[in-house]
């Protein structure tokens, strides 16, 4: 099971104070497979670690899903469009495993990131991160054909591909079971 406080010092370290400080604002919730973690409509008001499990972050339109992105152990993350802007989300969070999380509440870390600089350091590279993820994604979408995006899904999470449906990869990627049954026929 991966460690909260870990993840934490190796993404960007911790001043003591700080780290003292944020163990009495997390706390830790269990979801089973299928559970909604986050609704579309609702304000997302946590940040997420994954102590273990695996979730997605996905839209619905006229009854077809899209699915923004997959999240497995040792990963910090929220729907953070509405996190940040503390605003209804347009995405919902579910989860595709037994999942355990280390939730952060909105409030805290604001108030948390007031007092040390430690902790806005940690918060600022997280959201910084997240945008690049984002941005290469939505490249990836707009300027690369399915075969490659499979591919390159495959050489970045090779460990998450017998844990992920093919009815969800190919969500993912934005195209059919059969056209991604093509794909993992030719290589």
């Amino acid at each position: 099971m991966a460690d909260f406080f870990t993840f934490c010092n190796d993404f960007s370290p911790l001043d003591e104070a700080a780290v003292n400080d944020l163990i009495p604002h997390t706390k830790t919730r269990i979801f089973q497979k299928g559970d909604t973690i986050v609704y579309n409509g609702e304000v997302c008001r946590h940040l997420f670690f994954i102590n273990s499990g695996l979730t997605k972050i996905c839209s619905f339109k006229q009854d077809k899903e899209f699915i923004m992105r997959f999240f497995s152990e040792n990963v910090m993350f929220s729907v953070f469009e509405s996190f940040l802007t503390q605003t209804p989300s347009n995405f919902e969070m579910i989860a595709l495993e037994p999942t355990t999380l280390t939730l952060i509440s909105y409030d805290s870390m604001e108030m948390l990131c007031h007092k040390h600089h430690s902790l806005e350091t940690f918060f600022r590279k997280l959201v910084s991160r997240a945008t690049v993820k984002m941005t290469k994604r939505i490249s990836e979408m707009l300027e690369e054909n399915a075969t490659t995006r499979y591919h390159q899904f495959v050489k970045e999470n090779n460990h998450l591909i017998h844990r992920i449906s093919l009815g969800d990869m190919a969500r993912y990627l934005g195209i059919t079971q059969q056209s991604l049954s093509r794909i993992r026929a030719q290589r």
